[in-house]
């Protein structure tokens, strides 16, 4: 009995010595995708659209609401550039599930935003999306974004 305690010890150690590099491994991943979403709104906002372009991987698509699937890096790029006199104010993404699944994760939850229109005149807006994220070497990029509109209540 006293021998498979001694023996046991050791064994739970090391077992729980993997379990917390595994679960780290998981919020460092975690960590690096939360810093992207918070990069994609801040270079939205600053108009740093080569950099926006680069937070999607060379093969991502995007599903705009009441457009056709648009894929690769370029013309997602093309698609986020404002018109001129258009201005983000304000882009705040608030994910409410991000789900790591080896070399994948999605990540699924809210946006808002405000804009100042050509006018001068400004309007906010918010809605829900989900995202295909990809490990990529060490980076996570997004693969897949989809998002619509949330209707304010009248």
């Amino acid at each position: 009995m006293k021998m498979k305690i001694l023996f046991s010890i050791p064994a739970l150690f090391f077992a729980q010595m993997l379990f917390s590099q595994f679960t780290n491994s998981l919020s460092s991943d975690e960590a690096i995708i939360r810093k992207n979403i918070e990069s994609f709104s801040r270079y939205y906002m600053n108009k740093q659209y080569d950099s926006l372009a680069m937070t999607y991987t060379e093969d991502a698509k995007i599903m705009p609401p009441g457009a056709d699937i648009i894929s690769g890096r370029e013309a997602i790029k093309l698609r986020w550039i404002l018109p001129d006199g258009v201005d983000v104010l304000m882009h705040k993404v608030t994910p409410t599930e991000i789900k790591i699944l080896g070399d994948h994760a999605y990540d699924l939850g809210y946006y808002e935003g405000n804009t100042r229109r050509r006018d001068g005149s400004e309007v906010s807006w918010k809605g829900k999306y989900i995202i295909v994220w990809k490990k990529v070497q060490s980076d996570w990029q997004i693969y897949a974004d989809a998002w619509n509109r949330i209707d304010a209540p009248e």
